[in-house]
């Protein structure tokens, strides 16, 4: 069988053209799969100011705000985050805690307690980057508030996506 001029020009701009319907196809009807990561990845990301946390300049941050007698919302909160940088293993040591105390309120002596926790108050901090109660925070070592997940976490998935950013670092 023999193929005429008018039907090798057909199959030659249809070469062209299919690639273009095929994509315009996928993209109209061909809904992509959810994020795989489970924090909110805030963008633009917020900057710490200069002097913020000046002591784990380098490190990734884990940042929680509330109030200064830390009652059981902040306690659970210092939990999760405990139990997610404990269960990163040899990353552990890239990834610090801080807690920003945010009223006027005396510290809780158990702050002091809990070996590793950096407690700081007063800290220069972008509005809604760290200073809101309901979320936790993930700063990179540059000082970029990155991501946030909720005051009350699935520890598994917050530790999947702390351990793929240290895995795909090369800093901090």
């Amino acid at each position: 069988m023999r193929l005429g001029a008018r039907a090798k020009a057909a199959l030659v701009a249809a070469l062209f053209v299919l690639p273009i319907v095929a994509s315009f196809v996928a993209y109209r009807f061909l809904r992509p799969a959810p994020t795989a990561n489970y924090g909110e990845l805030l963008l633009p990301p917020a900057q710490l100011g200069a002097r913020a946390f000046e002591g784990q300049r380098g490190r990734w941050i884990l940042i929680a705000a509330d109030s200064g007698d830390c009652a059981d919302a902040c306690q659970r909160k210092l939990h999760a985050m405990r139990q997610v940088r404990l269960a990163l293993g040899r990353n552990a040591s890239r990834v610090a805690r801080v807690l920003v105390i945010d009223d006027a309120r005396q510290a809780n002596p158990n702050l002091a307690a809990d070996t590793g926790l950096e407690v700081s108050r007063g800290v220069a901090v972008p509005p809604g980057a760290s200073n809101d109660r309901s979320h936790i925070y993930l700063a990179d070592p540059h000082g970029n508030v990155i991501l946030r997940w909720p005051a009350d976490p699935d520890l598994r998935r917050m530790y999947q996506d702390i351990d793929r950013l240290l895995k795909a670092s090369q800093i901090g």
